[in-house]
């Protein structure tokens, strides 16, 4: 997520630059002025981005003192107004996040006047946390963990739009619950599941798309991604900017900790380069074994 405040006043090359294998990518900005948001969507659509994502759900006080995020849901005819100032700027997909609610919004009537409404604005997908957002009295981590998830409301809203695309967001924890939602909505996003236990998403293209698995096992991985650390690296980055993602690369399998430790002693260290990820994946394969680790 990016502010139109930093992408029109601020480096726009270090805020959008991505690798080409990231795609397909999306940009998600946060921001409550049409003028400036038509504008950015027009610097994502420039630099390829494949979508581009309307914050409506992020509960901070920061993102509430620049007038987005989950305060916007208050507001649903400006969002409408936003979304149809980005659609007339670009081609791409002009997408929506969401909660299913803030604070004072206690009906699921609500819910469906703010969809019908942003709707209108020529938004077709909508991505809901099954959760309310409340503004004031807790903080952005309590937002996503105490407020009761309420699934069913965001399989009601499909059923009131079945035109729109309705994905759901919030909680899950596994492909049994994705394929599980899956027959009540059109799609599932995983958020802290896929960057506490990333592995989780190695199964993916074969068992919801019917396509061949991508990743043979966590040592493809690494290798993979220390071409891309290489890249990365040459181009300015930080190999912990990379590694910071995949700690949980071995979550729950023999060696897990030693490679987070690995990682988290090493990796930010000005001249840590691809070789610290392999050291971290040795530490592993020399403790346990290369059978142990690699599924």
């Amino acid at each position: 997520m990016v502010t139109t405040g930093a992408l029109l006043h601020g480096d726009v090359d270090r805020h959008l630059d991505y690798g080409s294998a990231e795609h397909p990518l999306a940009l998600q900005l946060g921001g409550a002025n049409p003028q400036d948001l038509a504008q950015c969507a027009k610097l994502a659509a420039a630099r390829h981005y494949d979508e581009v994502n309307l914050n409506c759900g992020c509960p901070s006080d920061r993102v509430q003192n620049g007038r987005f995020g989950a305060c916007l849901m208050a507001e649903p005819e400006l969002v409408r107004d936003c979304v149809a100032a980005m659609r007339e700027a670009v081609e791409i997909p002009v997408t929506v996040k969401q909660r299913i609610g803030i604070d004072h919004q206690e009906s699921f009537d609500e819910l469906c006047d703010f969809v019908g409404i942003v709707a209108e604005g020529g938004c077709n997908v909508f991505i809901v946390h099954a959760r309310k957002a409340w503004l004031e009295g807790l903080s952005p981590k309590q937002n996503r963990e105490i407020p009761p998830l309420n699934y069913a409301w965001v399989y009601a809203l499909k059923k009131q739009f079945p035109h729109l695309t309705i994905v759901l967001n919030g909680g899950i924890q596994s492909l049994d619950e994705c394929e599980a939602h899956l027959t009540e909505v059109d799609g599932v996003m995983l958020g802290r599941a896929a960057y506490q236990t990333p592995w989780l998403l190695s199964s993916v293209d074969s068992r919801l798309f019917g396509a061949k698995d991508p990743a043979i096992s966590r040592e493809a991985v690494i290798a993979e991604l220390s071409e891309y650390v290489d890249a990365y690296l040459k181009n300015g980055g930080r190999l912990n900017h990379v590694t910071r993602h995949i700690l949980g690369l071995f979550h729950q399998q023999p060696g897990g900790r030693l490679f987070r430790r690995a990682l988290s002693e090493q990796a930010h260290l000005s001249d840590a380069d691809s070789g610290v990820l392999l050291a971290a994946l040795a530490e592993v394969t020399q403790r346990h074994g290369k059978e142990s680790v690699v599924e």
